[in-house]
């Protein structure tokens, strides 16, 4: 968006099916600074993702739309980008107004550490002018230095820097955020990790051990119990409402019935160490080729691969599998998709699923890789447990499930032996098929892994 006076407005891009939010993380250019196309500006995280924005503007910023630790709506102003050859003249109005919008944005920036690379530039703000009301949000008072780690009431720090050298330093604007929510003065708090910076453990730490009642309401009625002193408060947020809600929204939608069944997976722990030792240079894991067998079942079964479209009263089976890889997170669970799977190799599978759930666990995925999944594979027993009854990854229509692989007895041929036992179960939505389908499925799965020359036969 170009003003008349050649400033160009970049809105916060679509980041995603569904997202239509960001909270900034952390800026990566300041008031003042050059910019060229496509460099990064804004690092800001998703429901699904932390995700690097890069400026299709080049210019000189004039002004930052928002604080970190604040939540911008799609399509909002985010950076603000003058010609770099704009002259100093400006008309009167236009001019105070200019001079507002730098003060406001390099308010907002004050404390937050933004880094600046080589041969840039940054203006000093004027502390006398108030930010752009509309884009950032009050500051609230330090704590005094003698005030107990978790306060009474409203209030605390504004933990806006990481350290003045009087307290812990404190990086993430997200363990800010949540100090700041709580009352706590987070440079007060021992710090946990790399040169005494406080992480959000360190957070959720001092509000286990100092947490207060929540205030009872004016009618002195309570919908639920108050925290207690004991009591860890979390609040319900980012990643993890995001779960909760498709969760629930999965619960009360699908109808799913779970049928699971043990099976003999020696034969496929013997299979990945004769193709590993045969390719060495290209290690195949127990979770890609139960990948494998899965795009094998779905072949023969895709009624398995699809989704209910309620409002239009049908049920929508997929061209391709996207199949999508429960992976657990410090962030939460996510669940990577990798597209059109059914065109990989085993071996592309094993390099794709190393790939995918790495960057899931480093929070460098873009938000398009974790939606759109037409299919689920979970490995729980990395978890040490044997079974599970998992909830349906909305709106696909089933999940498979593999639990530990652990020595128990098995008879084989009539003798009785130790062989390496699973448990794997399948979770389904009722409305797409019968239970003639899904058991056909599952039977063809473990048939698969008790014998895999029977996936060697389909593929």
């Amino acid at each position: 968006m170009t003003t008349v006076d050649g400033t160009r407005v970049f809105l916060l891009p679509d980041l995603g099916e569904g997202l239509t939010e960001a909270e900034i993380v952390q800026w990566r250019v300041a008031v003042g600074d050059e910019v060229t196309v496509d460099q990064t500006v804004v690092e800001v995280e998703t429901a699904k993702a932390v995700v690097d924005v890069p400026c299709p503007y080049a210019g000189r910023v004039v002004a930052l739309h928002g604080a970190a630790g604040e939540v911008r709506p799609v399509g909002q102003p985010l950076v603000t980008v003058a010609p770099l050859d704009a002259g100093p003249a400006e008309p009167a109005g236009h001019a105070t107004y200019r001079e507002e919008e730098r003060a406001g944005s390099g308010n907002v920036l004050i404390g937050y550490g933004t880094g600046h690379g080589p041969g840039r530039r940054r203006r000093r703000p004027r502390p006398t002018v108030a930010p752009e009301p509309s884009t950032t949000r009050p500051t609230v008072a330090p704590a005094p230095a003698a005030a107990p780690a978790v306060a009474n009431g409203a209030g605390g720090s504004d933990l806006g820097g990481t350290g003045t050298g009087t307290g812990s330093p404190v990086i993430s604007p997200i363990v800010r955020r949540l100090a700041r929510d709580h009352g706590i003065d987070a440079t007060t708090l021992r710090g946990t990790g790399p040169g005494g910076v406080v992480r959000r453990a360190d957070v959720e730490a001092a509000l286990a051990a100092a947490a207060t009642p929540q205030t009872a309401a004016a009618t002195g009625s309570h919908p639920s119990p108050a925290p207690t002193a004991e009591d860890l408060v979390i609040p319900l947020t980012g990643v993890r409402k995001v779960i909760a809600d498709k969760l629930s929204r999965s619960r009360r939608e699908i109808p799913e019935v779970t049928i699971w069944v043990d099976v003999d997976a020696t034969g496929l722990l013997e299979t990945r160490t004769a193709i590993n030792a045969a390719n060495p240079d290209r290690p195949v894991s127990i979770l890609a080729l139960m990948a494998r067998i899965c795009l094998s079942g779905l072949r023969r079964f895709p009624q398995l691969n699809a989704r209910v479209d309620g409002e239009a009263q049908r049920i929508v089976q997929s061209a391709g599998v996207h199949l999508g890889i429960a992976a657990q997170t410090d962030r939460g669970l996510v669940v990577p998709v990798l597209r059109d799977a059914q065109r990989l190799t085993t071996a592309e599978l094993a390099a794709a699923l190393t790939e995918t759930t790495a960057a899931a666990r480093a929070g460098t995925l873009p938000p398009a890789r974790l939606t759109g999944g037409t299919f689920t594979l979970n490995n729980y027993g990395v978890f040490g447990v044997d079974g599970s009854t998992p909830i349906i990854n909305h709106p696909e229509a089933a999940l498979l499930g593999i639990g530990r692989i652990v020595d128990k007895p098995w008879v084989v041929d009539g003798q009785l032996a130790v062989r390496k036992v699973t448990q794997l179960s399948l979770t389904f939505d009722h409305r797409v098929c019968d239970g003639g389908v899904a058991g056909g499925f599952l039977r063809h799965v473990a048939d698969c892994v008790e014998r895999p020359a029977v996936l060697i036969a389909n593929v």
